[in-house]
């Protein structure tokens, strides 16, 4: 069961954009709807937030946002239990089961809107997304954007080799821009539910692997300015604190586990994530001052060695020993 608002009818002059988050990335979400609407301010938004519960605190702070005229927020309360088939595979992995709803966006969104841009809220916008906006997608499912590093690599490793995609090509999920109708005519939430549920154990990387399976010839690849992928991971164990220079990029997206509102970091991102956090409806939520679990502990601890700081390197690196023990003692 899904609880929305009733359906409106289609709306041509509001760019859809849809978000998926759970408990802990309501923070960053608010700090990329800021983002996007700092650097689009005369375009009209209607941003769907998809979550399994949301706070008063959380409904009130969505509210805020449409004191401004061109924005209009929708919240769609999902039924966890719609989901229940998937719960082996969160506990094998390290993401969270609001990923999953991205495959029924299109279902939900399809009396609404003829097309919707879907996000991961672990990314920032810093650009115009007029371009995007003006493509013609009604010969394609969805528009993608390749995926980077190992991911696309030539030879067996590379997961389109690993997933025998006809087309070797192999795309990250943060970023699809859908058509719905398309979308929907070719039962793609569908099929990714199916192909879930029974190569599970073969889908590294959960839904992503699923979609690029059936979505394999059937979406256009765009350019990468559109989900440009920015590891703080690859920085931090060289002990490196700067940022490097994305270009053109529109959408960087933050993947991997280490985020611009873990301030303990150190790391240059946190600069631009907070110059939009404080235009952010959740502006007065605190950035994570010191790592929560011991991967972050031990990345943190091996950043500190890498920086010239042994002792507090130490330190964490002891913490990261004892969350261990912790974590194995209640099991």
């Amino acid at each position: 069961m899904l609880t929305s608002p009733p359906a409106t009818t289609h709306d041509d002059n509001s760019f859809h954009i849809a978000f998926c988050v759970d408990n802990h990335y309501f923070r960053s979400m608010g700090a990329m709807i800021a983002s996007i609407i700092d650097n689009n301010p005369t375009r009209p938004f209607t941003f769907h937030v998809f979550a399994f519960s949301v706070t008063e605190d959380q409904a009130r702070r969505m509210k805020t946002l449409e004191q401004n005229e061109l924005i209009r927020v929708v919240t769609h309360v999902v039924d966890r239990s719609l989901f229940h088939e998937f719960s082996a595979m969160i506990a094998k992995s390290y993401y969270s089961l609001s990923t999953f709803t991205r495959l029924i966006i299109p279902a939900v969104l399809k009396d609404v809107t003829d097309r919707v841009l879907y996000l991961d809220a672990d990314m920032l916008c810093v650009g115009s997304v007029d371009e995007l906006a003006a493509m013609d997608i009604s010969d394609t499912v969805a528009l993608v954007v390749p995926d980077v590093g190992w991911a696309t690599k030539d030879g067996r490793d590379g997961r389109y080799s690993v997933l025998k995609l006809k087309n070797k090509q192999y795309f990250n999920a943060g970023v699809l821009y859908i058509n719905i109708p398309a979308w929907e005519a070719e039962k793609i939430g569908e099929q990714a539910i199916q192909t879930l549920l029974r190569d599970s154990d073969k889908l590294a990387f959960n839904d992503q692997d699923a979609l690029n399976i059936v979505l394999d010839g059937k979406a256009r690849y765009v350019a990468i300015k559109w989900n440009y992928i920015y590891s703080m991971i690859v920085d931090l164990k060289r002990g490196k604190l700067g940022m490097d220079s994305v270009g053109d990029a529109v959408f960087i997206h933050f993947a991997g586990l280490i985020k611009p509102w873990n301030d303990w970091s150190g790391h240059q991102a946190r600069e631009l994530f907070l110059k939009y956090h404080k235009l952010s409806a959740w502006s007065d939520v605190p950035l994570d001052q010191a790592p929560l679990n011991y991967k972050e502990m031990r990345i943190h601890a091996r950043s500190l060695f890498k920086r010239g700081m042994p002792l507090q390197g130490a330190y964490w690196y002891l913490a990261h020993i004892a969350a261990i023990i912790r974590k194995k003692l209640k099991k």
